[in-house]
């Protein structure tokens, strides 16, 4: 056994190595990125050992690598893992936009200016009626006509 103990004290950078893999495997049970730091800060160790660093000096560069990857790599990381808020696309992305009354609308019928293009538009409530060049909200879309309300709410 005197042997490994010799072998490990010239070859320090092994177990440095099977530290940065443990840390790995416990990192694939927990996925939450703490383990997967710490095994930067022991590969930083094996790096210092090669550089033939004392133990105490290795110990010290992967405690403080693995400090500043879980400090600061850590939260930059988590934060580009989580899933982007769902994103409207299509009709439902202009549910909520303003728009601008070009022909007056009322209950039954009118035309406005929504994203650029002109749209067939009705009044939401089927009462109000909104003059020509008003800015009006999308409240809904039903089919090719978007139902609409005065910005400043019902007249």
């Amino acid at each position: 056994m005197q042997g490994f103990w010799d072998w490990l004290s010239d070859n320090e950078w092994s177990a440095w190595l099977g530290l940065a893999f443990l840390f790995g495997i416990f990192e694939t049970t927990t996925l939450d990125l703490v383990f997967l730091m710490m095994a930067a800060g022991a590969l930083s160790g094996a790096l210092a050992a090669i550089l033939e660093v004392p133990l105490v000096g290795q110990m010290l560069i992967a405690i403080g690598v693995s400090a500043i990857m879980i400090g600061v790599v850590r939260p930059i990381a988590k934060r580009h893992m989580r899933m982007p808020q769902k994103v409207r696309t299509g009709v439902a992305a202009l549910v909520g936009q303003s728009a601008v009354v070009l022909e007056p609308v009322d209950g039954d019928d009118g035309r406005i200016k929504l994203a650029g293009e002109e749209w067939t538009a009705r009044s939401f409530d089927g009462r109000t009626e909104i003059e020509a060049g008003k800015n009006v909200d999308v409240i809904e879309i039903d089919g090719a006509t978007a139902l609409v309300l005065p910005e400043d709410g019902p007249l």
